[in-house]
């Protein structure tokens, strides 16, 4: 039995009289808030028993096709005003963002970028060229900072310098210049490494504040630095938020937006799903870096729970649809929708 939208069940004749006023399947389940495939079911029925044509008004179908339109510029046009709202109420480069009704971003992070390419670089470089994002985002801790860290030194004598940090991330992150297309926005959600180059010179030599090279978006001028960048109303990405092993879950929990961040190093998915079936999506980047480099030493050889790889989220219809990770699984090697690829 078919139900109206109170949950009550509705008889054959009440159900003519809803078709007569809303006769298109779509149109008739909008109205009584079900799925379309009981309407066509409800249909059938009642024209076999009554012995009846219950017919598509196709008029109305395109006047309602055309009102849908209207109807999604209308709300597309809501969601950009709440996006620059969103965004208009932060300043100093806070926040950034995008509306995307249709297309792909790729996220990477946690790269502390070395002067060795990683095989999660590779891939990366390559998924960038074959899909063609609208935004590459690097998810904060391209820059490593050892020499920095206000943390105790282990193979102290190994530790790159600032300046060939620096190199090494300009390096990498001019090879992603080069093969962005065409109108792709560059992203750089700081991270506490990155922070690191800021936090040194102003601890030491405060006087000096505004002096050109004193921050580190100072020397990657195609970046647009930030500390979370949304896409749409809904999504939100940022180096970090809650923390542990299950921070992907816990950052739904507490933002109950999609949420992407780094940080942690694993390479997972953590959705949450509401009554009304909305699913939200917890992400967590992974690494680019190699997992065993000297630069993660302190972790004293320890089994590390980290995944090399990155994320690419897409949007149809301005909807996050669920993100595919590219997760490194050997030499120049990743796996990606069931297979794994040479990169």
């Amino acid at each position: 039995m078919t139900k109206n939208q109170y949950g009550n069940y509705i008889s054959d004749a009440e159900f003519i009289e809803k078709w007569q006023a809303y006769p298109s399947p779509t149109a008739l389940a909008a109205h009584l808030k079900i799925n379309i495939r009981a309407v066509m079911n409800r249909r059938r029925s009642i024209e076999i028993r009554h012995n009846i044509t219950l017919e598509t008004d196709l008029t109305y179908k395109k006047e309602k096709s055309l009102e849908y339109i209207e109807k999604s510029k209308a709300e597309r046009t809501k969601r950009q005003e709440l996006l620059q709202e969103r965004l208009d109420a932060t300043t100093h480069s806070v926040r950034r963002g995008m509306e995307l009704e249709k297309g792909r971003v790729i996220i990477f992070s946690d790269a502390h970028f070395t002067e060795d390419t990683t095989t999660g670089f590779k891939a990366l470089i390559k998924f960038i060229e074959h899909f063609k994002p609208k935004a590459i985002i690097c998810n904060g801790d391209a820059f490593d900072g050892a020499v920095l860290s206000r943390f105790p030194k282990i193979n102290f004598d190994r530790q790159p310098s600032v300046l060939d940090e620096l190199n090494y991330c300009k390096t990498h992150l001019d090879a992603i210049e080069k093969v962005r297309p065409a109108g792709c926005r560059l992203i750089w959600t700081l991270g506490n490494h990155d922070m690191r180059y800021e936090s040194a010179l102003v601890a030491r030599a405060p006087e000096f504040s505004g002096v050109d090279g004193f921050n580190l978006k100072y020397h990657f001028p195609h970046w647009e630095t930030c500390w979370s960048f949304w896409v749409n109303e809904d999504t939100v990405i940022k180096h970090r938020h809650k923390g542990g092993r299950y921070a992907g879950y816990n950052n739904v929990q507490a933002s109950f937006s999609n949420i992407f961040t780094g940080h942690t190093h694993v390479l997972t998915l953590s959705p949450i799903s509401t009554f009304d079936q909305k699913t939200y999506w917890g992400v967590q980047t992974g690494t680019l870096a190699d997992i065993n480099a000297d630069s993660f030493s302190y972790t004293e050889d320890n089994a590390k729970d980290w995944r090399q790889g990155f994320v690419m989220a897409s949007w149809e219809r301005g909807r996050l649809l669920m993100p595919e990770m590219i997760q490194v699984c050997g030499e120049n090697e990743v796996e990606f929708r069931g297979e794994i690829l040479e990169v």
